[in-house]
């Protein structure tokens, strides 16, 4: 039931509101990884070190999760569309840096910001999504939730990869248009009813923490291992892959940067939805083997140089990133009541950043000393790694329903 009833200001029905929130939340993320094709294009036009690449790729995951310590549960205080509405519009003014952007200072601090708008915006917009849902829906809207992030920047990259490749004004094309889209998805949360009475404790909210409900806690500690082998093989494609491309693959191509980028978000977001059949943990667990199979494969592939294996890693991969996303966001978020949603999912995302970004920022440090091909394979061991104690840790979890 929604909190505010509606108004002499016409407001969106509930079925569009649902969709209108998915969609834009899902556009905050296609604005995330349209970035990444650019990057090396940006490295060759202003000629800075490699090292800083990985940190102008990470900047947004450090800003992302600045703004999900502070205003993680925000919206569950002051309502969601207060705080998507704030969002969007720094996510606007975003959009606009990059389109005036001259050298990689101005890159790095659009991406800080962008980072700070979707951390600020996706814990608001995860519960959002579900609240707007009709009772028929709830599971797809939580399928939804899980899906958006990966399936954005997926798309965000092909899409940012294609202009690259047959545009000369390939930022001012994509930063343009994203920013279009950031005006109209304003107008579509400011014409969403709002779905949660104002809390007391707005300002306590903002001293920097995370909210697990105590019923949650067991769930969400052991799908922390899941959550780091996911994002970890999702940062390093979205950080590392045209690096790979570049230096080890010989390969020169924004479409083929932008292609091969897409390949493991995609999977990821197809995983999510079409294995909703499956029992949360069963899914978890279905997800753990393909992050843990499709890293191998992609060790495997950036050591022989094949690309075609790298684009098969990414499938699998990806299918096991969804997988394990979507598994652990349905096997926690019934746990919460609807005012603990939002400290909820800013805690998850939480550690899917830190493990979406630190590791990036390290390996880009090790490459110089180490070389890319030894950072890489490395980073491809941690993962293998953490998808192996993601596994034990579900595998002795009950079963549940």
């Amino acid at each position: 039931m929604h909190a505010e009833p509606a108004r002499a200001r016409r407001l969106l029905a509930p079925s569009a509101a649902f969709a209108g929130s998915g969609a834009v939340f899902a556009a905050l993320y296609v604005a995330a990884g349209a970035p990444t094709p650019l990057l090396v294009v940006f490295e060759q036009r202003w000629g800075f070190p490699a090292w800083v690449l990985t940190v102008a790729f990470a900047s947004y995951a450090l800003g992302l999760l600045t703004a999900l310590l502070v205003a993680g549960s925000l919206s569950d205080h002051v309502g969601r569309r207060p705080v998507l509405i704030g969002s969007l519009t720094v996510e606007l003014g975003a959009m606009l840096m990059f389109v005036f952007a001259s050298d990689i200072g101005w890159v790095i601090a659009a991406r800080t910001i962008q980072g700070i708008a979707t951390g600020a915006a996706t814990s608001a917009f995860s519960a959002s999504v579900v609240e707007h849902a009709p009772e028929y829906r709830k599971k797809l809207a939580t399928i939804v939730t899980s899906i958006a992030p990966a399936g954005g920047l997926g798309l965000g990259a092909l899409l940012t990869g294609a202009a690259v490749q047959f545009s000369t004004h390939a930022s001012a094309l994509v930063f343009t248009a994203l920013a279009v889209i950031m005006v109209v998805g304003t107008g579509v949360v400011a014409f969403s009813a709002e779905t949660v009475s104002p809390q007391p404790g707005t300002a306590r909210s903002l001293v920097p923490h995370v909210s697990v409900p105590r019923a949650a806690r067991r769930e969400f500690v052991a799908s922390i291992p899941v959550h780091m082998a996911a994002w970890m093989l999702a940062g390093l494609f979205m950080g590392l892959v045209p690096t790979i491309l570049r230096d080890l693959l010989g390969l020169h191509s924004g479409l083929l940067n932008g292609a091969t980028v897409f390949v493991q978000p995609a999977a990821a977001a197809v995983a999510g939805l079409s294995l909703g059949r499956l029992t949360p943990r069963r899914t978890i667990l279905v997800g753990g083997v393909g992050v843990l199979l499709g890293t191998a494969v992609n060790m495997t592939g950036v050591a022989t140089a094949a690309l075609p294996l790298l684009w098969l890693g990414g499938l699998i991969g990806g299918v096991g990133v969804g997988a394990s996303f979507s598994g652990a966001l349905r096997t926690i978020t019934p746990l919460a009541q609807p005012h603990q949603r939002a400290g909820l999912f800013a805690a998850v995302y939480l550690v899917a950043y830190l493990s979406f970004g630190v590791p990036a920022i390290i390996a880009g440090l090790l490459i110089a000393p180490l070389g890319l091909l030894h950072t890489v394979l490395g980073y491809g061991v941690v993962i293998i790694a953490a998808a192996a104690l993601g596994l034990l840790a579900q595998y002795r979890r009950p079963a549940g329903r």
